[in-house]
């Protein structure tokens, strides 16, 4: 008998398992909330130099602020006022609309600061710290930067689940991510907003990683691919809310504030989440394990079934190796395990390079930021529906692969469409993201079940580690379009071919058991 056996018996997929999933969603609200906060709070507001500075108490003060920008500012080949520019000495001619005149037209830089519309967005970084012109970049610092924390975190928080359990490691995850989330949110210089979203970012890798994984592993074989979409649903609807939750809050304070909050009940609800009954046994915690199962087994109406199931049978069931602690040496450590990691590693990579591309480009797409946000999410709904009715179809493999190949496909159209065409541009970026989310979800699950329980945490933080680096990676390749328009997309339609390839060398799972020791990997045919 196999520990998946011993699930199947207590209902591998009952009112506990759906409870759990309940209590995890509550902290996994904040995941799209944060993961996508800088679209908005990042977002640069029309703006143009201070132009008080040319005030010379005489005609100028006289003059309506349309008037003013006009003899102040000069214009871009596109028509519209310079963001970054201004006259040195207001060019009152302009206003006759001619070019006659016997002082040359000098420009110099923004010196006085900036002056923003907020008509659409009230409050944002780029208005709060001058993110703009010159500085511009530290915009998309600010996501790179985050990115990094939950790429630490993906580190520190899957060696601290395989190594102290999946509910404490939740724990620290949570009030980690509550305490500088807030904090953030307070922030009172651009060091100290950046400083907190890194910690912020280090915590929120905890949540995605561990709440999975616990989910997955109190699933039997049968309902894996049912529990693990499900999961990932509360992203797609979550990225829908979001879209909402900003119109209505155009503060960034606020904003970040009101999507830190879930995760206060989300402390609470944690007292009555179940440890891993499965990382108990491993671990040699058969009598913790067996009090888990008795639990599960109790709610789900199969008490019979343990009646017969002590904790000295349950011994036997797996392979304990009480005194044998794992770290991320382990994935290199045997042939098998370092193919495991290459493969998963450069798939992580290139699944988060290509979607983060896509979702943090909103502005690109030339529609309003809230639809395109809203349209980006519910576009993922159809994507979780066929990875729903087709996993287990066509298997893990044959969906990675082919949800990859379609997203770098829509990434190359995008290039031979004109700026100008809204409409085709956010229709192809939707399509795009849909297949982007659809590799996403099945990534979560295929690698969820090619690492063995003892690694598992450890090989998910490998992976998050590899897809965080993809994701810090993406602002800046947006960067590349001032050299080149073609060469973000170019970069992110290689990055998701290569994804596809290195998918198409793993082995297929649908079906199979969880492997629980290094040992099974390495048995496994590829």
């Amino acid at each position: 008998m196999k520990f998946d056996n011993v699930l199947e018996n207590v209902n591998g997929f009952g009112r506990f398992q759906i409870r759990t999933m309940l209590l995890l969603v509550i902290s996994r609200t904040t995941l799209p909330f944060h993961f996508l906060l800088n679209n908005f709070i990042g977002a640069v507001p029309s703006h143009h130099c201070n132009i008080n500075s040319l005030d010379d108490g005489g005609v100028f003060s006289n003059l309506s602020l349309a008037d003013r920008i006009t003899v102040s500012i000069p214009l871009q080949q596109d028509g519209n006022p310079s963001s970054c520019e201004m006259f040195s000495q207001p060019q009152y001619h302009l206003l006759l609309n001619s070019s006659d005149s016997t002082e040359p037209m000098h420009t110099v830089s923004c010196s006085n600061g900036w002056m923003y519309d907020h008509a659409t967005i009230r409050s944002t970084l780029a208005g709060e710290w001058d993110l703009v012109c010159d500085n511009k970049r530290l915009n998309r610092a600010v996501v790179t930067i985050f990115f990094i924390g939950v790429m630490v975190g993906a580190a520190v928080f899957g060696y601290l689940s395989d190594r102290f359990g999946r509910k404490k490691a939740l724990l620290v995850s949570y009030v980690t991510t509550a305490f500088f989330g807030f904090a953030s949110a307070f922030s009172h210089n651009f060091l100290m907003f950046v400083s907190m979203r890194f910690f912020t970012g280090v915590g929120l890798s905890g949540i995605s990683m561990i709440t999975y994984v616990l989910c997955i592993e109190w699933t039997s074989i049968s309902h894996r691919s049912t529990v693990g979409i499900l999961l990932s649903l509360d992203w797609t609807f979550f990225t829908t809310v979001l879209s909402l939750v900003t119109y209505f809050l155009r503060d960034w304070r606020h904003l970040i504030a009101a999507l830190t909050s879930p995760l206060l009940l989300a402390i609470i609800s944690w007292w009555w989440l179940p440890e891993s009954a499965r990382w108990l046994a491993n671990n040699g915690n058969v009598v913790d394990a067996h009090f888990y199962l008795n639990k599960c087994a109790k709610v789900n109406g199969r008490e019979e079934f343990m009646t017969d199931l002590t904790p000295e049978i349950l011994s036997k069931v797996v392979v304990t190796e009480k005194n044998r602690k794992y770290s991320y040496v382990d994935l290199v450590r045997t042939p098998g395990m370092r193919r495991l990691a290459l493969l998963t590693g450069i798939l992580w990579l290139g699944v988060a390079c290509t979607y983060y591309g896509i979702s943090l480009n909103l502005v690109g797409f030339g529609a309003n930021i809230y639809l395109t946000q809203f349209i980006f999410g519910a576009i993922e709904f159809p994507a979780k529906a066929f990875i729903f009715f087709t996993c287990d179809k066509i298997g893990r493999r044959l969906n990675q692969v082919g949800m990859l190949a379609s997203t770098g496909l829509c990434v190359f159209i995008s290039m031979f469409i004109p700026a100008g065409k809204t409409t085709i541009l956010t229709t192809v970026g939707a399509l795009g993201k849909m297949f982007a989310e659809g590799a996403f979800t099945t990534a979560y699950l295929y690698t969820t079940e090619l690492y063995p329980t003892v690694m598992r945490q450890n090989g998910m933080g490998h992976c998050s580690f590899m897809a965080r680096i993809g994701v810090s990676v993406s602002p800046l390749v947006l960067l590349l379009e001032e050299f080149s328009v073609y060469l973000p997309s170019i970069i992110f339609c290689l990055t998701a071919v290569t994804a596809a390839l290195s998918a198409q060398f793993l082995p297929e799972t649908t079906n199979t058991r969880l492997p629980e020791t290094i040992e099974d990997v390495e048995e496994r045919k590829y």
